[in-house]
Formats: C-alpha cells, sequence, structure tokens
C-alpha cells in the first residue's frame, strides 16, 4: 500500500479508541479522504478499531453515504421519489444516462461524473430535484441538467474537505 495512503489514514485514526462506536465516523473520514471507502483502508480500520471485519462491511454497505467503488470528480444525485417522478425525473435521468453512457450508480469514462439515484432529497415542493456536488438545484428540466451536466464538465472539481 502506499505511503500517502498510509498516512492519510493514520491520520484519520489518531487518538480513536479501539471500539465499534467510532466506526461510523471513521467510516466518514476515510470516504471524504479518499472519495470512497476502499477494501485495503477497511481492512485496517478493523484491525485498529478491533472491530470485526464483517461489521466494517455491514455498516459501509448499509447506508447509503458510504460507497464502495470509487466515484468520479463530481457527484450528481439525482431523486426519484414519488414527488419528482412524476414531474419528469424519469424522463431527464434516462436522457442525460443515454448522453453520458453510463447507468445509475456509475462513474463516466472520463471519472468526470458518478450518477446517482437516491429515493428522497427531502424537498418534494422544489422537484424535480438533482444536488450536483453538494449544491440543490430545483425544478430541473432535461434542458437545465444536461447544461449543468457540461458546465460542470468544463470546471475543475471543487476541492474535498480532507483531514
Amino acid at each position: 500500500m502506499k505511503v500517502m495512503v498510509l498516512k492519510k489514514l493514520d491520520s484519520i485514526l489518531k487518538n480513536r479508541k479501539k471500539s465499534s462506536c467510532e466506526l461510523i465516523e471513521v467510516l466518514q473520514d476515510v470516504q471524504g479522504a479518499y472519495n470512497y471507502l476502499p477494501e485495503e483502508v477497511l481492512r485496517i480500520v478493523s484491525e485498529r478499531l478491533e472491530v470485526p471485519l464483517i461489521e466494517v462491511f455491514r455498516v459501509a454497505n448499509f447506508y447509503k453515504a458510504f460507497t464502495l467503488k470509487p466515484r468520479g470528480k463530481h457527484l450528481l444525485m439525482v431523486c426519484t421519489g414519488t414527488a419528482c417522478h412524476v414531474r419528469g425525473a424519469p424522463k431527464f435521468l434516462d436522457e442525460v444516462l443515454g448522453l453520458l453512457n453510463v447507468k445509475p450508480g456509475e462513474t463516466t469514462k472520463d471519472n468526470e461524473l458518478t450518477i446517482e439515484t437516491v429515493n428522497c432529497l427531502g424537498a418534494c415542493a422544489l422537484g424535480p430535484i438533482v444536488v450536483l456536488d453538494g449544491k440543490y438545484y430545483d425544478h430541473m428540466t432535461t434542458g437545465k441538467l444536461r447544461a449543468l451536466i457540461q458546465k460542470t464538465r468544463k470546471k475543475p472539481a471543487k476541492s474535498r474537505k480532507r483531514k
């Protein structure tokens, strides 16, 4: 494993108790540092926190906020909940997935954009809603989403919070 990877992880695990109570917070920090939860890092987390590996993977798989696959520089979440669905979310989602040649949960070949669907973003009155890199965009249409993606792919990714 690369020295840089271990330095990041050492920084995350510094001053942590050997306890399962630390697990979710550690996984959040790992995801923030690596943009996903690498298997080799999860194995070290398991050892250092003295939490069974199966428990680490159970938590990592249970919460939608965690991912075991690398994501692109930008993350686009599309709400497919009832309110967004009836307002046209499936139509613009299908068009954009076709345009980018990906399926929900996949990343574009250039590693610029990961598209995920979520059941609800809690802003039903403003639907259809998408969230791009943490910023909400309301009353989405196919044209607006296409323009947003084109604009995003032309600019550099915002630096992610790292510890």
